[in-house]
């Protein structure tokens, strides 16, 4: 297999489980199994939306990959520029020092994530400098030119960010991730703080930027709507676990498990005409501190049966191309998304 061939990032068991202390002691009396056994490929160039609801795991999966915290169990395969590959799981702060400059992450929060001290200069320029671009000429030739990238006046550099609107400041945030010309970026819910029409600007310039730098985008969302813009696949979690992985056009014209289903027909459609769907999942979503018993899901789905309570599924390719967690998953039929 040539090295153009193989995955950018592949994904192998990843498992995150946080210890749960008790009593003065604070002895261990269980886990919250956050991610629990998530294994997906990522090729160079794509974009795989990571979706769910809040709590699900899709968070820290996306830590995990870029070791902002260390995974309890699993692989984390990178493909270097060389085409060797590297397992980010196990470094330690110096094997992964090396390789930071080619991940990168746009964070959530447009306020938050810009330190309100520092100028654009200071505050876009500093991966620049962490990774030995000493010069403050090179460095603000780099900063004008990753402005225009994104959209903002080269002038800008010497502002603060309190200057700029929340899209403004988004943009400034993806110019920092963009700094030091990385091959994968994970954005962690990169619109869902701005307005409607800020979120389909900012939607844009990352496609336009991944056309035109060869981007490779882990993008971990909520929203199907914007997931189904943006994606060439979609993963989707429950629970800390995958139950699905397709392609987009294939997730939304037929889903495999019900719980992707049940997402799609909640997603809003903009026509007073269409009745409300009457498929709202009932119950809560179960602690990832104490899953059910066999499926995760089979409390909540309406499918559910015998086998459902007692065998865990399995991951399993039930069409082309297209993975589903469910032990029917062949022989459901599960309706498109609304609109």
């Amino acid at each position: 297999m040539t090295a153009a061939a193989v995955p950018l990032l592949r994904v192998r068991n990843l498992r995150k489980f946080f210890p749960i202390a008790r009593g003065i002691l604070q002895r261990v009396s269980g886990h919250v199994r956050a991610v629990d056994d998530v294994s997906f490929d990522l090729a160079e160039g794509e974009t795989l939306g990571l979706v769910g609801e809040s709590g699900c795991g899709k968070t820290t999966v996306s830590r995990c990959i870029l070791r902002a915290i260390d995974p309890t169990s699993g692989e984390v395969l990178f493909r270097t520029r060389d085409g060797g590959v590297v397992d980010l799981a196990p470094l330690g702060e110096r094997g992964m020092m090396r390789l930071r400059a080619d991940i990168q992450m746009i964070f959530q929060d447009p306020f938050g994530s810009l330190n309100p001290r520092m100028t654009l200069l200071d505050n876009v320029g500093e991966p620049l400098l962490v990774n030995g671009m000493r010069s403050r000429r090179e460095r603000m030739e780099r900063v004008a030119e990753l402005l225009r990238l994104v959209g903002l006046r080269p002038e800008f550099m010497h502002r603060f960010p309190h200057a700029f609107s929340g899209g403004q400041r988004q943009r400034i945030g993806i110019a920092r991730a963009l700094a030091t010309s990385p091959r994968l970026v994970v954005a962690d819910e990169p619109v869902s703080a701005l307005d409607v029409s800020v979120q389909a600007q900012v939607l844009n310039l990352l496609l336009e930027l991944q056309q035109r730098l060869k981007l490779t985008f882990l993008f971990v969302a909520h929203d199907l709507s914007v997931v189904r813009h943006i994606s060439d696949r979609v993963a989707v979690m429950y629970v800390g676990q995958l139950v699905e992985l397709a392609p987009t056009g294939a997730l939304f014209q037929r889903p495999r498990h019900p719980y992707s289903a049940a997402l799609l027909r909640a997603v809003p459609v903009p026509d007073p005409r269409m009745a409300a769907d009457d498929g709202v999942l009932e119950g809560e979503v179960p602690s990832p501190a104490a899953p059910p018993s066999g499926c995760y899901f089979h409390p909540r789905c309406r499918f559910a049966e015998d086998r459902c309570r007692s065998e865990a599924p399995v991951l399993r390719e039930v069409a082309p191309g297209q993975w589903a967690r469910c032990h029917f998953a062949d022989s459901l039929t599960l309706g498109p998304a609304r609109g």
